[in-house]
């Protein structure tokens, strides 16, 4: 008769044990009836200075630096280098690089089922940049 007792008492503090901790879980992922935070408006003049024409970090694939290495697979596939971007304050300029450098870095180079290698390869990077009038594009005469 002990055994038996004791059995139902564990199998209820098991039981008991169970249903707090979902209902804790329940609490937890139950929304409130607070007022919920405004979304934040980020302020114009920051907008403005983030958006201008400046060296900033883009990600570049490889491909595109080395077009003629299509027979590779290259991990990773894309290298971060610091490029000109942005916007000018008139659609008649456009971002461009006055200053770069060389870096140079190591990536895997792969020939599926042959042979893989770490190898060096050496990209541009722009350390600085200005909005210039675009050039203009002799195209074709209108009729």
């Amino acid at each position: 008769m002990l055994l038996g007792t004791m059995y139902f008492l564990f199998s209820w503090i098991y039981w008991g044990s169970l249903v707090y901790i979902y209902s804790a879980q329940f609490s937890l992922a139950a929304p409130t009836h607070e007022k919920e935070p405004k979304p934040t408006v980020v302020p114009f003049m920051n907008v403005y200075e983030r958006s201008m024409c400046q060296v900033r970090e883009i990600l570049v694939d490889i491909y595109q630096e080395y077009p003629d290495e299509v027979e590779f697979i290259f991990k990773p596939s894309c290298v971060p280098l610091m490029r000109c971007a942005g916007c000018c304050s008139d659609e008649n300029f456009e971002c461009v690089p006055t200053e770069w450098s060389n870096v140079t870095m190591q990536i895997l180079r792969m020939r599926p089922h042959m042979s893989q290698l770490f190898v060096d390869k050496s990209f541009q990077q722009h350390t600085r940049c200005e909005c210039r009038q675009k050039k203009e594009i002799k195209g074709k005469q209108e009729k």
